[in-house]
């Protein structure tokens, strides 16, 4: 059934626009999870070797202005919000503004497409505790379904995987190695991925799902899907391998070339630009190997389109477009959770 909404909602994961924001920004981050203030150190060179600003904040309005264009275009005519969970424009702000332009209920895109507690519970939370700091009057807040297998996202990581295999030499391209990554997380937290009843490691299953159709769309019989971007207390266990160490597997066996496709990022966040564009080029420049990295769908403009066809499923009863077989949740409102137990939230260590 068709349901009426007032506006559209970007929720995103936020990120400083300049040096004195860093540091509050990643304390903002890692609220509550143990990590020690030298990796924080560490991690904060990485943002100010870039002038202390994420891309993130740009590039999400980049999307807030080709979504407003295809909306125009095709309608429905919405207003497009934006908030962030970890920095300005924060979510609370954003949703006082939006009840008191008299916004009654509104669709909400996360910038994630996938399952697990980081990439969607996390976000139901940030919704609503932004309802719950707003008050009574906030608007009904409707999340779109996770949109990792959509057609329209599959397409643009394919061509994108295309467009980078064309910059290899030419004798290298028809035996370079295709390689998908995606942020890391806890093994703990991979494991509680979903309801309890479909089994758990949704979202590693969800990347899987998402490399396999790119490969396929794309040519490629065989391939490898690695992670990134891994931080906290190196005792907990997290998703492996790292992408820079499997660039070392690729060289000992003998590969000359590598097409890496940020599978797991719509757009180019700063953990793309160093993890991929500055540690793992510098370790394939090391290592003798050819190195292309995909670009990512969020320039595309089928990634606006596909963000109004999410829409239509709520407002025009669209049918759902998906090509994989493993689930996909993530609907919700108000932020309730998808289902009973769904992507539980990982334990904080005592005393924090």
């Amino acid at each position: 059934m068709a349901r009426a909404a007032d506006a559209l909602l970007l929720l995103s994961f936020g990120g400083p626009e300049g040096p004195d924001e860093v540091l509050p920004f990643l304390e903002n981050v890692t609220r509550g999870r143990g990590v020690p203030p030298e990796r924080l150190a560490e991690v904060a060179q990485h943002y100010l070797h870039f002038g202390g600003v994420s891309p993130i904040n740009a590039l999400n309005r980049d999307i807030i202005a080709a979504v407003e264009r295809e909306l125009a275009a095709t309608g429905p005519r919405l207003p497009v919000y934006f908030g962030n969970r970890n920095w300005h424009p924060m979510v609370e702000d954003t949703l006082a503004r939006m009840t008191a332009d008299g916004i009654r209920s509104a669709l909400v895109f996360p910038t994630s497409a996938w399952g697990g507690y980081s990439g969607c519970r996390q976000y139901d939370e940030d919704l609503a505790r932004a309802r719950a700091a707003v008050g009574p009057d906030a608007p009904e807040l409707v999340k779109l379904r996770q949109y990792f297998d959509h057609p329209l996202l599959v397409a643009a990581f394919a061509d994108a995987v295309r467009a980078a295999r064309d910059t290899l030499p030419a004798a290298h391209r028809a035996v370079a190695r295709l390689v998908f990554t995606a942020h890391s997380v806890p093994v703990s937290a991979d494991a509680a991925a979903g309801p309890p009843a479909d089994g758990g490691r949704l979202y590693s299953r969800q990347v899987a799902e998402a490399a396999r159709l790119c490969a396929a769309a794309t040519g490629f019989d065989d391939y490898d899907v690695v992670w990134q971007s891994r931080s906290g207390p190196p005792h907990i266990p997290w998703l492996e391998p790292d992408i820079v160490d499997h660039l070392e597997t690729l060289a000992d066996k003998g590969f000359e070339s590598v097409i890496v496709c940020p599978v797991g990022f719509v757009s180019d966040h700063l953990e793309v630009i160093w993890d991929l564009d500055s540690e793992a080029a510098e370790k394939a420049g090391e290592l003798g190997l050819s190195f292309a990295r995909a670009a990512t769908p969020g320039t595309d403009p089928r990634f606006a389109e596909m963000v109004v066809e999410l829409i239509g499923e709520h407002v025009r009863d669209v049918n759902p477009r998906r090509l994989g077989t493993v689930p996909g949740y993530g609907c919700t409102t108000d932020g309730a959770p998808c289902a009973v137990d769904c992507c539980a939230p990982p334990r904080r260590p005592p005393g924090r």
